[in-house]
């Protein structure tokens, strides 16, 4: 079986019996999902790149003890999530930096397209405004799709506490991203008035 056919799992079980490529392997499969993670959750391309390369790191070291209780990708995203919080608590007082709206040489996008992008751009900066703490299960519950169950997996804290964080989160983004309710139905950040009203109660205690 070659590299490429294997699963994530057999790759992780070669890599710990001394296979010079299966993590390498494991790496190409998954850089680019766990590049958008990081990236969503610090705001900063260069300070994304270090903890993806710090995560990446840690998880060569830490293979020989993974014990399949969890699937692969769940791993690597506890690791990388973990990697990006460690570096947002070095950096309190750093300000974020901006995603470029467009690379150098990119064609002109149509109105719809340029649209959406600014929409995302709004979202990202909002976002970015949010406390590290809200910020983080706001990305994996709201943007990457995970359960409140699988989010309280990857950052080590109880399912209501999730819970409370997003609504809090939700509420501010709620008060910023107002005007794009109405835009889509498809919004990047799902609020509605329960979630505003329990974000604003939480934030009263």
């Amino acid at each position: 079986m070659t590299a490429a056919a294997s699963s994530d799992a057999d790759l992780i079980a070669a890599h710990a019996a001394g296979d010079p490529h299966a993590f390498s392997e494991l790496v190409k499969r998954h850089r680019d999902r766990m590049w958008a993670v990081a990236l969503r959750t610090l705001r900063d391309p260069e300070e994304a790149a270090d903890a993806l390369q710090e995560a990446f790191i840690s998880a060569f070291r830490a293979a020989a003890s993974f014990r399949a209780e969890s699937q692969v990708t769940t791993w690597l995203h506890r690791i990388v999530v973990n990697a990006c919080l460690d570096r947002m608590r070095r950096r309190q007082t750093r300000p974020t930096v901006p995603l470029p709206e467009a690379g150098p040489g990119e064609p002109v996008a149509p109105r719809d397209a340029m649209a959406e992008r600014e929409t995302r751009l709004v979202v990202q900066a909002a976002l970015a405004e949010l406390p590290e703490e809200q910020r983080a299960p706001i990305v994996l519950v709201d943007v990457e799709g995970y359960s409140v169950a699988e989010t309280a997996q990857l950052l080590g804290i109880a399912e209501g506490t999730v819970k409370s964080r997003c609504a809090r989160g939700r509420a501010k983004l709620a008060k910023v991203l107002g005007h794009l309710r109405n835009q889509s139905a498809d919004a990047n950040v799902p609020v509605t008035d329960v979630q505003v009203q329990q974000g604003r109660q939480l934030e009263e205690r």
